[in-house]
Formats: C-alpha cells, sequence, structure tokens
C-alpha cells in the first residue's frame, strides 16, 4: 500500500472542495477561520469568513433554490507540500451543468496549513480569465 504525499492530499483537499460547492458548511470547514482570500470581484483584502461572506452574500439551503449550483472543475492542478504548508496552483472551469460549455475560467493560488481538523485554506487568491482560457 503507497502512502498518501502530503502533495496529493492537497489535491484531494481542492477537489473534494469544489464537489461540496453547494454545502457551504462543507465549503467553509476546507477554510481557515482567518482565511486570507483576493477575488476578481473585490478589490479589498477579505480577512476572514465574515468578510467573504459579504462578497458571496446569503447561503441559501438546497430546498430554496432557484437554479442549479453550477459545476466547478479544477484542473491543471500543481500542488506541493513542505511539512505541514502547501500550496496549490490550478484553473477552476466554471459550467452552467455537466453538458454547457465553459462559461467563465478562473486562475487560482490557494495556501494551505495542516492542522488537527486537516489541510485548510490560509489565503486564496483568485483571478478571472477569458472563458476557455488556461
Amino acid at each position: 500500500m503507497t502512502a498518501i504525499t502530503g502533495a496529493q492530499e492537497l489535491v484531494d483537499t481542492i477537489e473534494a472542495l469544489y464537489q461540496g460547492l453547494g454545502d457551504r458548511e462543507a465549503f467553509d470547514r476546507r477554510l481557515h477561520p482567518t482565511v486570507t482570500v483576493w477575488e476578481t470581484a473585490d478589490p479589498r483584502l477579505l480577512r476572514g469568513i465574515a468578510e467573504l461572506d459579504e462578497l458571496r452574500g446569503p447561503a441559501i439551503p438546497a430546498a430554496a433554490r432557484t437554479a442549479p449550483v453550477p459545476i466547478v472543475t479544477p484542473t491543471h492542478i500543481v500542488s506541493d507540500a513542505w511539512g505541514d504548508t502547501g500550496v496549490v496552483r490550478y484553473v477552476l472551469e466554471v459550467r452552467a451543468d455537466e453538458r454547457s460549455p465553459v462559461t467563465e475560467t478562473v486562475r487560482v493560488t490557494d495556501v494551505l496549513r495542516r492542522d488537527d481538523h486537516g489541510w485548510r485554506i490560509v489565503h486564496h487568491h483568485a483571478q478571472d480569465l477569458d472563458p476557455g482560457t488556461s
């Protein structure tokens, strides 16, 4: 049996993060409470989940959603781990559903730290690109 490397654990963490995109609580468990965030849609350096929620808006329970959660897939993933610190670089491809073309492409760098809760993102930097750019 082969041991999973820290770099592979980082990839697994990022893939699981976006597979659970419609579940805000599950998503947020992969964020450190003091996470910092750079997003194209907001010029501020967001500090902590409360400021991130200002950008995201309120969580909508699955039963109350009027539109499906988009399919967001990390691609071109590169990860490195040094002990309990890691960095993951990837491209997110956003689609309305599995059959739709890519409508948004986002270049991302995440810095993660491993603690008693597993790997959690301590800094997220995302930049929108033209659709199809990767």
